[in-house]
């Protein structure tokens, strides 16, 4: 079980003037449904949380998360790691960036699906070994998708490398549990490097998941 919840939230995190790169705050709202047997739509959505705030800046992003499992995730392009802290645990868990035990078996890419928050989004739909991802995002807020070539976990670089923008939707289909993030904001910021910063004192290990 901790082993699901924490690929998931792995996921999550992996969750945003064409010229010109998307640097900011996006809020989502998140929603679960359970297909993992004894364990209920509310316990998912309590222990995961159903608001998450995600910060871009270049090859760099962080993702702050209202659960009681998961306080915060933390992506550094610089070492290509995902770095946890979890709700009782004064250990970061870090995870590499470059290890992905899932893979893409095929995409397809539809223009104009839907319209969110004034942005029209295309839809990039990936079939995994995993299950079925799909993707809604708008040229207008590209990133700068070369930073994240090492980024294999949970399929990101697999998303960017054909959309190259900030997902505004995302839904997500497994045996284990069902996803849909939807943003709610999206805020062009500028944001200071020191958010994206390990802490001082931050103890570090390795994740066993």
């Amino acid at each position: 079980m901790k082993q699901i919840l924490f690929t998931l939230a792995l996921v999550v995190s992996c969750l945003v003037a064409p010229a010109q790169n998307f640097e900011g705050k996006i809020v989502y709202r998140n929603t679960y449904t359970s297909n993992t047997p004894g364990l209920s739509d509310g316990q998912l959505n309590t222990m995961m949380g159903n608001v998450q705030t995600w910060y871009l800046k270049g090859g760099d992003y962080l993702s702050e998360i209202n659960g009681t499992q998961l306080i915060w995730q933390l992506y550094r392009h610089s070492d290509n790691k995902l770095y946890s802290k979890v709700v009782g645990s004064e250990k970061l868990l870090w995870q590499a960036g470059a290890s992905n035990p899932d893979s893409v078996l095929s995409t397809t890419l539809r223009k104009g699906a839907i319209e969110i928050l004034g942005y029209k989004c295309d839809e990039l739909t990936l079939v995994c070994r995993s299950g079925v991802q799909k993707y809604y995002f708008s040229p207008r807020l590209p990133v700068q998708q070369d930073l994240y070539k090492g980024h294999r976990y949970a399929n990101w670089y697999a998303y960017l490398s054909q959309a190259g923008a900030v997902p505004l939707k995302i839904v997500i289909e497994t045996p284990q549990f069902s996803l849909e993030s939807v943003a709610t904001g999206v805020h062009p910021l500028q944001l200071s490097d020191t958010r994206f910063a390990l802490p001082a004192d931050a103890q570090i290990r390795k994740s066993p998941y």
